[in-house]
């Protein structure tokens, strides 16, 4: 059984910045380097969507449109944990944010294939 513990979510002014946080834990010898960790979003009444996704080689990675340019993703397998970097937010970046990990070398950014999931942690943007 893996935990995922998301922090670093909180109040932001549109234009400024966040980095998420997803550290990883598992049993004893646990590493996060087989496995495709995801960044996910939801808003109240709606689906959640993959915001960005990395696979085991760190140079595999997806961005949902709307964030291309503004967010990045990178992972430290040494501290098994993967960050989300988020520039000029939006008030529409405004949701819940869940990291999510597979053990597989590579994924779609879609929500059925990852079965570890976080609590989440809300970002805001507003002025």
């Amino acid at each position: 059984q893996l935990q995922l513990v998301e922090s670093g979510g909180g109040l932001v002014q549109p234009g400024g910045s966040l980095r998420l946080s997803c550290l990883v834990s598992g049993r004893n010898g646990f590493s996060l380097a087989l496995y495709t960790i995801g960044w996910f979003r939801q808003v109240p009444g709606k689906e959640r969507e993959g915001v960005s996704c990395i696979g085991i080689d760190a140079d595999s990675t997806y961005y949902e449109d709307s964030v291309k340019g503004r967010f990045t993703i990178s992972r430290d397998d040494s501290k098994n944990t993967v960050y989300l970097q988020m520039n000029n937010l939006k008030p529409e970046d405004t949701a819940v944010y869940y990291c999510a990990t597979e053990f597989i070398s590579n994924a779609q950014c879609v929500e059925w294939m990852f079965e570890h999931w976080g609590q989440g942690t809300q970002v805001t943007v507003s002025s």
